[in-house]
């Protein structure tokens, strides 16, 4: 079985993070620093493990800390350790930068779908377009049409009756959206 390397002098010299919060809570500059070697390690690896971005990852661990400043009165020793409560607070917020980024991309998809806008008014143009004399074989489409009506974009004769279609729901799509 292999040892444990110890890297500090002192290997029970273990930091009762209990204290150093308390101490933290009552505005103990050098309490925070003892508090933040002994978990900034841990508020990462917590961070890197949901975020799985190392950039973000220290953003959040950086947050935790900061926030474990700000918040450390609020610590209660009775509902669990020290620990388990720093490593909470980095789950949570990074779980909640994973949401947000989520939220964003799924607020500029949105925004992006909703950012298409229907052609210029062209009522002459798809009159004259009616005609079947006038219709080209392969008829140019001014937007994306949902897949059926794509394939009116095929050649031939066949296609001719299906493109005076697509022109007349082009037309009456341009006349009641004016």
């Amino acid at each position: 079985m292999k040892e444990l390397a110890h890297i500090s002098t002192n290997p029970s010299a273990k930091p009762d993070l209990q204290r150093l919060l308390h101490a933290v809570a009552l505005g103990d500059q050098e309490a925070f620093a003892a508090v933040y070697d002994t978990v900034a390690g841990s508020v990462l690896g917590v961070a890197r493990a949901v975020l799985r971005d190392q950039a973000q990852s220290e953003e959040v661990a950086q947050d935790v800390l900061v926030e474990v400043w700000r918040t450390a009165p609020r610590y209660q020793p009775e509902r669990g350790s020290a620990l388990n409560w720093i490593l909470t607070l980095a789950h949570r917020r990074a779980v909640d930068r994973v949401r947000s980024v989520e939220a964003a991309a799924a607020r500029e998809t949105k925004a992006a779908l909703l950012d298409i806008s229907p052609p210029p008014p062209v009522v002459a143009e798809a009159d004259a377009l009616s005609e079947e004399s006038d219709l080209p074989e392969s008829l140019p489409l001014p937007w994306p049409l949902p897949l059926p009506e794509q394939a009116v974009r095929i050649r031939g004769r066949a296609a001719a009756a299906a493109r005076r279609a697509v022109v007349r729901r082009i037309r009456v799509f341009i006349i009641f959206s004016c």
